[in-house]
């Protein structure tokens, strides 16, 4: 008879003493249902009720007890510093006004590499730096908690406003 494969459809916030560890980039971590395998070798069935962004340190708890933690696998990013807070805020306003996703704290912004977006960045006054590092984005307005980028801009440079009433 088949073995039946574990499944997971509790994500836990943190872990302690994991059974395994499993390595993803941030595109492999955002999943509802699909089959995966732990970095030592334990398969399983992930099955979520909704699609989300695993996130690095949280625990995937399996049917068979085990947990298995999650670890954001480095990815090739820039990170963006600023003059001060103010500029900070209006350099992630650049970036979001592009829709790309952004891991972002008091101090810097993380974004995947895409030359265009150095250049604009830089432009507007900002340091910015090659990186590998773990990606951990915000969660989008309307995405259920995940922004998803496909490494283009959306540069509105019309030479008029944009009024919303």
């Amino acid at each position: 008879m088949a073995d039946i494969l574990p499944h997971c459809s509790t994500v836990l916030p943190h872990t302690h003493n994991p059974a395994d560890t499993i390595t993803l980039d941030e595109d492999a971590r955002h999943r509802r249902r699909i089959k995966l395998t732990s970095d030592a070798g334990i398969a399983f069935l992930l099955d979520l009720p909704a699609a989300r962004l695993l996130r690095h340190g949280e625990g995937l708890q399996l049917s068979d007890g085990r947990v298995i933690e999650v670890r954001a696998e480095p990815e090739p990013l820039y990170e963006v510093t600023g003059r001060d807070g103010r500029h900070l805020v209006a350099l992630a306003w650049q970036i979001g006004n592009r829709h790309l996703a952004a891991d972002i704290t008091d101090t810097r912004i993380r974004i995947r590499r895409d030359p265009v977006i150095r250049d604009m960045l830089q432009g507007l006054g900002a340091q910015v730096t090659d990186i590998d590092a773990p990606f951990d984005p915000e969660g989008g307005a309307y995405s259920g908690g995940h922004s998803h980028s496909h490494s283009h801009s959306h540069d509105h440079h019309h030479g008029h406003e944009h009024t919303h009433g």
